[in-house]
């Protein structure tokens, strides 16, 4: 079972991703940080983050360690990913350890931008999980909060707000729901609230599948 959880910065799906994926025993990939190990890799070593050579190099040059630098989640990286995620090569160099993720056997669930719409288009569940943009900076900046660092939410809510435009309006895979994806608008929701609605139609997905699932010849025949 693949399921497809996409949606903007803070929106919320990168929690309920990590719930469904332990409720159902799945393995699970926060496509997100991927690119955010591209944006940290160029950061460190100095590269324009313009320069989309350097940038198909060391999308290129991930390894799994890259992806528990906990440097990932800085606001910074966070920028630097939206610019570097708007790159052709770079989502080509990505495309295939996201799919090869994907189809593992028993199946996986993803959370990111374009994971219903590109990278697994045949995901048994998909979700569009989104917030308004007010809601999504002050979740942000409460988060930051938590971890005792300054968090100004007007600026938050400026760089959230970028951030969908370039995700949005980039000429490859844009941020956008698939046709057959659900749409799930946290705004209201509690965490709890949430993951049930996002259980419902990952319950209601996996019904649909076992009633089109041609019936099994009896033994023999």
């Amino acid at each position: 079972m693949i399921i497809a959880i996409d949606g903007p910065a803070s929106s919320g799906k990168g929690t309920l991703a990590r719930l469904l994926a332990r409720h159902y025993g799945l393995p699970h990939l926060d496509t997100g940080s991927l690119y955010r190990a591209v944006a940290r890799k160029l950061l460190r070593d100095g590269a324009d983050l313009g320069d989309e050579a350097a940038a198909g190099r060391a999308a290129r040059a991930l390894s799994a360690a890259d992806l528990d630098d906990p440097g990932l989640r800085d606001e910074t990286t966070g920028e630097a990913a939206s610019i570097v995620s708007a790159m052709p090569d770079v989502r080509a160099a990505l495309l295939d350890y996201q799919r090869t993720f994907a189809h593992q056997p028993g199946g996986a669930v993803l959370d990111g931008r374009d994971v219903g719409t590109v990278i697994c288009p045949e995901a048994d569940a998909k979700l569009f999980v989104t917030a308004a943009a007010a809601v999504r900076a002050r979740r942000r900046a409460d988060e930051l909060r938590a971890r005792g660092k300054a968090a100004d939410e007007h600026r938050i809510l400026e760089d959230i707000e970028a951030r969908d435009r370039r995700d949005t309006r980039r000429a490859v895979a844009p941020l956008a729901p698939a046709m057959d994806a659900h749409l799930l608008d946290t705004s209201n929701l509690s965490i709890e609230a949430a993951f049930e609605a996002a259980k419902a139609v990952v319950e209601s997905a996996v019904r649909k599948a076992m009633a089109e699932r041609p019936p099994e010849k009896p033994a023999g025949l």
